[in-house]
């Protein structure tokens, strides 16, 4: 019989942690991650079950944080929603237990690589990686953006604290672009 062993984005068996001066980089494998959207008409159905499961459904360009759920804004009617993997690891079937018919529900875990930053100052980081001006927007902010070509949501947590989500299949590629930025700086 084969012994399977779970892997991270980043083909590790533990999560990579990267330190450049003042600058830590940490790969999140502690985070499910599903997909959210309403059924066309139903937006209604879904708040109200929402609220009822504790999720709160944040508007463009917001983060909110919760518990157990945290959501973020994609598209009109569209949500990210993270919960800790856990105790949420079949978090799809979680959402469309309770959410029900009103929205469609996609796991999404093991197609994202999340990696918090973390610095005293992130901006001269992120204004050399992407076009987010990062100390004007305001904590809870989330967009989409382009870092290396490549399609990442990112989400301020803080002053000096953020997350990117990036696609899993360009983990190393992700990483490599954050690292060679921080390089430039410390």
């Amino acid at each position: 019989m084969a012994s399977l062993m779970a892997m991270t984005a980043l083909g590790r068996r533990d999560p990579a942690t990267v330190t450049h001066g003042p600058l830590t980089i940490s790969e999140r494998t502690d985070v499910a991650l599903a997909s959210v959207a309403a059924r066309k008409g139903r937006m209604a159905n879904l708040s109200a079950s929402a609220r009822a499961a504790g999720l709160h459904l944040p508007g463009p360009a917001t983060h909110s944080q919760g518990t157990p759920y945290s959501a973020f804004w994609v598209a009109p009617e569209m949500w990210f929603v993270e919960a800790p993997f856990a105790s949420h690891e079949l978090i799809a079937d979680m959402l469309k237990a309770a959410l029900g018919d009103a929205a469609s529900i996609t796991e999404q875990t093991d197609a994202w690589v999340a990696f918090d930053v973390a610095a005293p100052d992130l901006a001269p980081l992120l204004e050399r990686l992407c076009n987010v001006d990062f100390p004007a927007v305001p904590q809870g902010h989330a967009t989409r953006t382009v870092i290396e070509h490549l399609g990442v949501y990112l989400i301020k947590h803080g002053p000096g604290t953020a997350r990117i989500y990036g696609p899993r299949s360009s983990a190393e590629s992700l990483l490599h672009a954050v690292e060679t930025a921080a390089h430039a700086l410390w």
